[in-house]
């Protein structure tokens, strides 16, 4: 019997975190980003709004030559605080006053989950929530970290595997949703495709 072929795995996202949670859960995908417009889509709802954005990058790759044959996985992640949802900062103003208004509450990140095989054309999509508990930092320690730029490239201005992390007092949920990409989920979806997420170790 010939050995199985394993299936080509592709990421439609420039996001490095979700690159590196794939690859330490021992996966190799490929990366083609979308080139999505995120501002054409509009939504009442915060996860509503996550889930659209993943399905609309997944469906723009999956339509591309390069991604034949390969099961597509698009996410997009928003920070729901007072029933708004919060992508990345504009700029370090903004950044600001969002870590301000932040300091001490605690906001859900939704992120949008979605997987298209292009061999048979299904596609599954879901959304994992997470809560995240935010810490007080200080008006200088706020400064400091607008002033790294990190939270000017990140849903909701903040990470978990970066300079924020001092700043998150805990979460509850999965970590790896809020860093960009929720592995069990990701397992479910694949499944619902009939792939065993262990079919795609390299």
């Amino acid at each position: 019997m010939a050995p199985m072929t394993v299936r080509t795995l592709v990421l439609a996202s420039a996001s490095p975190a979700r690159l590196n949670l794939l690859r330490q859960a021992g996966l190799a995908p490929h990366v083609i980003v979308s080139g999505f417009d995120e501002d054409t889509l509009d939504h009442d709802e915060p996860a509503g709004l996550a889930l659209a954005l993943a399905e609309a990058k997944a469906g723009v790759v999956a339509e591309l030559p390069e991604a034949a044959g390969a099961l597509v996985i698009g996410c997009d992640s928003v920070l729901e605080l007072d029933g708004e949802a919060l992508g990345k900062p504009a700029d370090a103003a903004e950044a600001t006053a969002r870590w301000k208004s932040m300091r001490g509450r605690a906001g859900v990140l939704r992120t949008g989950h979605c997987v298209i095989d292009t061999v048979t054309g299904r596609q599954v999509s879901a959304t994992a929530s997470t809560t995240v508990r935010f810490g007080e930092p200080t008006d200088a320690e706020v400064a400091a970290y607008v002033e790294s730029g990190e939270p000017l490239h990140v849903a909701g201005a903040f990470t978990l595997d970066g300079l924020s992390s001092a700043f998150i007092d805990g979460i509850d949920g999965d970590p790896g949703n809020v860093i960009g990409l929720s592995m069990p989920l990701l397992r479910a979806l694949l499944g619902e495709l009939g792939v065993s997420i262990t079919e795609l170790w390299v």
